[in-house]
């Protein structure tokens, strides 16, 4: 039982040996400092990690959103969301910008 918690225990180290030089040199040569620099170099990987998968996430969620876009063209009617004052109203304006 003791072995098997030892071996266990092995593997779980060389586990986080080889994650904490994946995510980068050793930046010190005291393990335990070492070892707490590696924690927060893991904490900030799996932040962007996390966070990249979410605006991925919502890019796919919105991929293909049906827009409805309206024009009224030679004041002919055009079915919209709009209500008839800003239907007639679209594309009318009261001053003229070379007049004024």
């Amino acid at each position: 039982m003791l072995n098997q918690d030892n071996q266990s225990m092995k593997k779980r180290k060389s586990v986080w040996r080889l994650l904490a030089k994946a995510l980068g040199e050793k930046a010190s040569k005291d393990n335990t400092e070492a070892d707490r620099i590696a924690l927060i170099r893991l904490v900030m990987f799996l932040s962007i990690f996390i966070t990249n998968c979410f605006i991925v996430a919502n890019a796919i969620r919105h991929w293909n959103d049906e827009t409805k876009i309206y024009f009224m063209i030679d004041g002919s009617y055009v079915p919209s969301d709009l209500s008839q004052t800003q239907k007639e109203g679209l594309f009318l304006s009261t001053s003229n910008i070379l007049e004024n």
